[in-house]
């Protein structure tokens, strides 16, 4: 019998199996697929590759503000998908290399449980004493006439095609609707948005997110909801939805769905456990334990933050909670980014959840145009919010976007973990120059 099973073998699964090893436990990690989950084979590192090649598409057609006349390129997007296909197989050899732990066994299969302490995978029954959930999520795809026609299709679609889509239709103005509207307008799609809610990004200060949204060369219909999709006679889609009560419609060669994401729990034969589930989310305690004592979830299977980094810090944790281990994670303090172009992040409190709260504060903002390293970049398009408490100046939020905005937000992170005030951070030495003291001049 193992010390450990971990189900899943994403950013939470895999680094919790590291860590556990490196504190001399033995962990036996089931996969089904590859590797480094959803994150990175078919989200947050494709995406952010094809963004970086956004970006510097974006320099090369704003050379003439620099002095680069007359340039002339071509644009290969074949090319493009295929240094990401690159990228995501350089990170995947580098995390099976670091599994190759004496501690780690690896089991490339789909486990299912057969009680609270035994997993089945590939007709083999494995045991353990505890037992960590780490599966992830899947794209959600709504309930509407016509979601099943080809080239109706998943971020994990779009992120495959070699060619770029004439005109694409985004559903959905999160965080992956707005990456992938920004990543295809400067590739030349011709975007449609179409939101639910009133505004993009509802994680992010409405300041900001409207912001952020005007800077998007896309077209967006908000407040409204997708009633059905058609096939036309040229073979094009098209998206019907109703806005403010009026029936409207768009024509694409390509229907994005980024409607969410959904916990991965239908496969695993939890009843054989006991494990609760609510709303499809596995229940868990603030030490991520499930209603069995010695199972855990981590990750977007909980759903409390579906983030690569949450599902890392949430399985360190419970691994020292496993061990009798005293730490300092404050999972509360979770920032979080959107590598649009450019870039929004956020951590804490916003002006928004403070009024909706009844939280006394104050806020406090400085803009990029009155900062000499973004002036000599051309990045002046940007805003930083820091939210303090009105009493205490402790800092309990920050929001921001510009170019290295989540650089920033990583920054206020630091200080909000160590329950620095305003004026205690306004005393703290930052480079110069650098977008750094966008911060230091609120």
């Amino acid at each position: 019998m193992t010390d450990i099973i971990i189900i899943g073998g994403g950013p939470g699964g895999y680094e919790t199996a590291l860590y556990a090893a490196e504190n001399g436990l033995t962990v036996t990690l089931f996969e089904k697929s590859h590797v480094g989950g959803t994150c990175l084979n078919c989200g947050c590192i494709p995406t952010k590759t094809l963004l970086h090649h956004a970006e510097i598409l974006r320099n090369i057609r704003n050379g003439g503000e620099y002095g680069f006349e007359n340039l002339s390129f071509s644009f290969n997007y074949a090319k493009v998908v295929e240094r990401k296909d690159s990228v995501i197989s350089q990170l995947r050899n580098g995390i099976e290399t670091l599994l190759t732990n004496p501690n780690i066994t690896v089991v490339h299969g789909e486990a299912s449980f057969v009680n609270e302490n035994t997993v089945l995978a590939e007709g083999k029954e494995y045991s353990a004493r505890n037992i960590i959930i780490a599966t992830g999520s899947s794209a959600k795809i709504l309930p509407i006439e016509g979601a099943g026609l080809e080239g109706v299709v998943t971020s994990t679609e779009l992120l495959n095609v070699t060619e770029v889509p004439k005109r694409l239709c985004i559903i959905g103005a999160g965080v992956i609707g707005m990456e992938l509207a920004s990543c295809f307008s400067t590739f030349g799609s011709e975007v449609t948005v179409i939101e639910f809610l009133k505004e993009c990004l509802p994680v992010l200060d409405s300041d900001i997110a409207k912001r952020l949204r005007k800077e998007i060369d896309a077209t967006f219909n908000m407040q409204s909801a997708v009633s059905r999709i058609e096939r036309n006679e040229d073979g094009s889609l098209h998206v019907v939805f109703s806005k403010k009560g009026k029936e409207q419609s768009v024509d694409a060669d390509m229907v994005l769905m980024a409607t969410g994401r959904t916990p991965n729990t239908a496969s695993l034969n939890l009843e054989a456990a006991g494990v609760c589930v609510e709303r499809g989310a596995i229940t868990v305690d603030n030490d991520m334990r499930t209603s069995k004592q010695n199972i855990f979830a981590i990750g977007d299977v909980n759903a409390r933050c579906m983030l690569a980094h949450a599902a890392t810090m949430q399985g360190r944790h419970s691994i020292n909670v496993l061990l009798g281990k005293e730490d300092a994670i404050d999972l509360s303090i979770m920032p979080s980014a959107v590598f649009t172009l450019p870039e929004a992040a956020s951590v804490g409190h916003s002006e928004d959840s403070c009024q909706q709260n009844s939280i006394p504060y104050t806020c406090h903002k400085a803009y990029y145009r009155a900062n000499g390293k973004a002036v000599a970049m051309g990045e002046t398009s940007g805003l930083v919010k820091i939210l303090c408490e009105k009493e205490s100046g402790r800092i309990i939020g920050c929001h921001a976007f510009g170019a290295h905005a989540a650089d920033m937000i990583q920054e206020v992170s630091v200080m909000m973990c160590s329950k620095v005030t305003i004026q205690q951070f306004r005393d703290m030495i930052h480079i110069h120059p650098t977008l750094g003291e966008v911060l230091h001049s609120i």
